[in-house]
């Protein structure tokens, strides 16, 4: 009989887990005869593609190096779309509006979802983090929290501005103009800075209890 490995037994966890975050919208839908959440599967899916990249990122760096042209296009891609893992704890922003006779229900269903997503930005983004650390060690941890910054950016720019992750190529002019303007007039667009600094706040301080839990889970097996 095969063995599984560690990283097979973490991929058949996070897809168990996913299924019952769609198996509550299903019994939602089906009970209550209402599809008002199924936008949560489609960012559900986008929160599995940083994942993938930052799988085949790791896969690729033991026989190439990082400024080879494919692992580059990997890094951006994972880099494009990490966003969307952390994007769907703002869908809570909902429950007022399709959750009248079904809150609590609601609220499980929909934590299932941003538990899920979260889980899978954390897991790719510390991927490409151990990948860093084991080549600029310490400095690695200023572009992972330059990263989370521009995550929490780009959530503001999503449940905002409506910007998408394709509108980086279907749209960049647009993109770049709302994104300068920002920058320029601060204090014309305060909400900007409260959620960007507030999500920072919250995805910075979670991820670096994961990275201390992981790393002295590395340390103690060591001894």
């Amino acid at each position: 009989m095969k063995k599984v490995s560690p990283n097979q037994r973490v991929v058949w966890a996070l897809v168990f887990a996913s299924t019952i975050s769609v198996a509550l919208f299903i019994a939602r839908s089906l009970n209550y005869g209402s599809h008002e959440y199924w936008f949560l599967n489609w960012n559900l899916f986008l929160a599995w593609l940083p994942l993938y990249f930052a799988w085949q990122l790791e896969k690729r760096l033991k026989s190439e190096p990082w400024s080879s042209w494919q692992n580059f296009g990997l890094t951006f891609l994972w880099l494009a779309f990490l966003p969307n893992s952390f994007y769907v704890a703002s869908d809570l922003v909902h429950l007022p509006l399709f959750s009248l006779n079904t809150l609590l229900y609601d609220v499980v269903m929909l934590l299932s979802y941003s538990l899920n997503a979260l889980l899978l930005g954390f897991i790719s983004l510390f991927i490409v983090h151990r990948l860093l650390y084991l080549r600029i060690k310490q400095r690695s941890h200023f572009f992972i929290g330059a990263v989370l910054f521009l995550c929490s950016f780009a959530i503001y720019l999503g449940r905002y501005l409506r910007w998408n992750t394709w509108d980086v190529l279907v749209n960049p002019a647009g993109l770049l103009f709302d994104v300068s303007d920002r920058v320029i007039n601060p204090s014309s667009h305060p909400q900007t800075f409260v959620t960007t600094l507030g999500f920072f706040a919250l995805l910075g301080s979670t991820y670096i209890v994961i990275w201390q839990i992981v790393m002295a889970l590395v340390q103690k097996a060591r001894r």
